[in-house]
């Protein structure tokens, strides 16, 4: 069964930093792309920042590049979201992602490719 569950939510001001993490199990781990997406009140679920299996690719949404950091620890079996510079615009739910099984086509992978999810854990950046 995949499980994964992403923690280090929490209130942050503007200009400082924060890192996510998510413990996954149930899988293979570094068979898979995992990606790190945020849903803010009223918006639709937006892509953060994805990594492929072996941690040499990467991909970042255009609104955090050069800010956000996605990392993965194959040992631990953990995905990471260092956040940065960060903006009262970057509170929203993050939630971890896993791409379905089998997924070998277009990178990064859409938005549609992921098919389980974390329960999410809370940003909230104060201006």
């Amino acid at each position: 069964q995949v499980q994964l569950v992403e923690s280090g939510g929490g209130l942050v001001q503007a200009g400082g930093s924060l890192g996510l993490s998510c413990a996954a199990s149930g899988f293979t781990f570094s068979l898979y792309a995992m990606g790190w997406f945020r849903q803010a009140p009223g918006k639709e679920r937006e892509s953060v920042a994805v990594i492929s299996g072996s941690g040499g690719r990467t991909d970042y949404g255009d609104s955090v590049k050069g800010r956000f950091t996605i990392s993965r620890d194959s040992t631990k079996n953990t995905v990471h979201l260092q956040m940065s510079s960060l903006k009262p615009e970057d509170t929203a739910v993050y939630y971890c992602a896993r791409v379905l099984p089998g997924y070998r086509n277009t990178w990064p992978p859409p938005r549609a490719a992921f098919g389980s999810w974390g329960q999410g854990t809370q940003v909230t950046v104060s201006s």
